[in-house]
This record gives C-alpha cells, structure tokens and sequence, in this order.
C-alpha cells in the first residue's frame, strides 16, 4: 500500500473542500495518486445523488441577475434540502455562476444545457455543482432558468423564495417602475400579462352574459356596448386576473398599464417563480 501522507491529505483537501476522512480514503484506494483520487471523489457524487435520490428539496433560493444597461435579466431557481444549505458559501456561489453564465452566456434552453456550460474559474458549471454536492452532502436541484429581453424588472423577495422577471415594451431601460411592477407581480400574482392573453371562450362567454344581462334595461344598443365595456374592465381586472388592468399595488388610483404608461412603457410579460411551485 501505497505511503499516504500529510502532505498529501492536506494538499488534496485544499483542492477539493472535502474532509480530511474522505480524501484519505480516496488516495488509498487510488494508491496514492492524486489525479485518481480526485475522480473517485468526483465519482462519489453520483453515490450522494442516489443515496438521496427519494430527498425531498424544498428549500433554495432563487438567483437573479440583471445586466448594467438593463437590456437583459435572468432568474436561476437552486433547490436544496435544508435552510442552512440555502445559505452556504458553495450553495450561493454555485447559485451566482449559473445565472451568471445563464446572463452573459449563450443563453440555455434547459438546466442541464446550462451545466454545460463554462464555470468562472475553469472547468463546467456542472464540475462545480458536483464538487458542491460533494462538500455538502446533499442533494440539489437545478429546477428552472429563464432569460428576458429588457426593459425588464426584477423582484427577489428577501426569503429568496419568490422572483419575478417583468417584460415590457419601450425605449426606458431602466426606469424604477420596472422593478415596481416586477414587486407588484410577487405580491398580487396575476393570471395573465394582458388582456390579449385571456382565454377567448372566457372573454366571450362573460361578454355574452354582459350583454344580455344590459339588454333587459331596454337601452339602445350602443349604450349597451358601451355598459358592458365598462363590466368587461373589471372582469379583466377582478376575475381574470390580468396584470395590465389590475390596481397598481404602490398606488391603487391607478391601473398597472396606467403607471407604465407614464414611463412611456406597456405590458409585455412575466415570469414568477415561487420556490418548489411549477
């Protein structure tokens, strides 16, 4: 067997993060090569995974990342199993160079495309995400990414539990009512963006009961559109939940679109992750 030193544990657990057990271990079963130790521990991932395979991770956070010209924005969602992990150096720093990368990268389509991709100092962003699970001993989860053109608005609630990325239409990159809005969309969780986006059949049947409803009154039936044009408003805004014509959280006098008109700005879209919530 193959001489193990200090020196050479020690030098392996700078490298790797791992505990001084582990990484003895690994160099005695590699016979004391390093560069064989250092894929036995990367092996040793996959055995964690399984092992916590059934785990349930239904603690996280979800990472945000804005460009400095607000022309871009992007939201990375990283579960783990417990709070504390939440909050670890690894955890945080995996979570920062995914939506990093997911930012100022190519762009992916999926969590496992990101992994693919380049990590800040060297390797993958899959090599660090397995190095952190190996240090942590616990299981993670890459769950969702999404990537949005500007002028957009991002919202993390303070848990890092709720995240919001809010599209808009307009030249004003970085007016403060992107991030208003993008809060709004957290705390009153809308159905849909705009009016268009309703379902049809829902539009029509209530503007079918509307009207029939308004012709018992014997009005003209231009009085008629017009009454239930004014009911269909506060359909889109009370039951169809539509963000454009709800009341403005930070100011109910006003309407969503109302306030981003102000800024030379419409509704587009958005993207609202909630922790663990598909």
């Amino acid at each position: 067997m193959a001489d193990i030193t200090a020196k050479m544990v020690n030098d392996l657990r700078q490298k790797t993060g791992l505990s001084m057990m582990l990484v003895k271990k690994a160099l005695v079963d590699a016979g004391g090569d390093e560069a064989k130790a250092i894929e036995i521990l990367k092996q040793q991932v996959g055995k964690v995974l399984v092992s916590r395979a059934q785990n349930a991770t239904e603690e996280g956070w979800i990472f945000a990342a804005t460009k400095p010209d607000g022309s871009e924005a992007a939201l990375v969602e990283l579960q783990c199993e417990s709070p504390p992990v939440a909050k670890a150096d690894d955890f945080v720093n995996l979570g920062n160079a995914l939506v990093n990368q997911l930012l100022n990268g190519p762009g992916a389509a999926t969590p496992e495309e990101l992994l693919q991709q380049p990590a800040p100092n060297g390797g993958t962003l899959q090599g660090m995400f397995d190095e952190a699970v190996n240090r942590i001993r616990e299981k993670f989860v890459v769950a969702r990414i999404a990537r949005a053109k500007g002028p957009v608005g991002v919202y993390v609630h303070h848990d890092g539990k709720t995240a919001v990325l809010f599209e808009a239409t307009g030249e004003n990159l970085t007016a403060p009512i992107l991030r208003d809005v993008a809060m709004h969309v957290a705390a009153m969780k809308p159905t849909v963006a705009t009016v268009e986006q309703v379902d049809p059949a829902l539009v029509k049947a209530e503007r079918d009961k509307l009207t029939a409803d308004a012709a018992k009154s014997g009005k003209p039936a231009n009085i008629i559109e017009k009454i239930v044009d004014g009911k269909m408003s506060v359909f889109y805004r009370d039951e169809a939940g539509v963000l454009s014509e709800q009341a403005f959280a930070k100011d109910d006098t006003k309407s969503v679109r109302q306030v981003l008109a102000e800024a030379g700005l419409k509704v587009k879209n958005y993207t609202l992750f909630v922790l663990g919530q598909k």
